[in-house]
């Protein structure tokens, strides 16, 4: 006999609460995530967190990935992307900003995102991706040309965003700001400071925010030049 699979949790009602709601679970999950990551989440960690035992999650969550869902869309909550105003350009690049902006305070996030095959359809995420699509096409994309060009945008965020927050998690580790670390790294390797983009900038976390703008150009870039192309 098969077995019955476990519907989505977006059309799914919550459990009725028990001393727990399922925004409780969410805030709490998204605490551990932020502050430990995503190896520590469990829903007996999660159950230790909450004083309750994991039978009681279950009532509210089928299982971690349904939790991690959940978690993603919350947090999409902070991604900011304006109306059209005409300016297509700037819109795209305030929202794909946000974007980056979310993912650097949640580090977690962009891992998750980076897998392959896992398709998250909460409210948040879809309204920002409706939102984003809604930009590129008053800009002059057809439908499908406008959700590619948005996952082409999407994807350089996330690719981006999971080397800085590496790079930033080691800094955490050494206990140094993220400028002392580059000098001692410089110490004993010479070659990290020979580009000349390198030497132009005295704090490193402006040379990201410049090299993040950069390749983002690119982006919009080679996408006006469709755009010309189309007009």
């Amino acid at each position: 006999m098969a077995e019955s699979s476990i519907p989505s949790v977006w059309v799914r009602e919550a459990g009725r609460p028990q001393g727990l709601s399922r925004e409780r679970i969410v805030a709490a999950a998204l605490e551990l995530l932020d502050a430990e990551g995503l190896a520590a989440l469990s829903m007996r960690s999660l159950g230790k967190r909450l004083d309750a035992g994991a039978t009681s999650l279950y009532r509210h969550v089928a299982n971690k990935d349904e939790l991690v869902e959940l978690v993603v869309d919350e947090v999409y909550a902070e991604v900011d992307v304006r109306d059209p105003s005409g300016r297509w350009r700037e819109d795209a690049a305030e929202a794909a900003g946000s974007l980056r902006a979310m993912a650097l305070r949640h580090p977690w996030v962009a891992g998750v995102l980076g897998q392959v095959g896992l398709s998250y359809l909460g409210p948040n995420l879809a309204r920002a991706s409706s939102r984003m699509t809604d930009l590129l096409t008053a800009a002059g994309f057809d439908a499908g040309e406008a959700d590619r060009a948005m996952s082409a945008i999407v994807a350089f965020v996330v690719g981006t965003v999971t080397s800085e927050s590496a790079w930033l998690a080691m800094v955490a580790r050494s206990g140094k700001s993220e400028r002392e670390l580059v000098e001692s790294l410089q110490e004993v390797q010479a070659h990290l400071n020979e580009t000349p983009a390198a030497q132009e900038y005295d704090d490193p976390a402006v040379y990201r925010d410049d090299s993040f703008a950069f390749g983002l150009d690119l982006i919009l870039d080679g996408l006006e030049a469709r755009l010309q192309r189309k007009g």
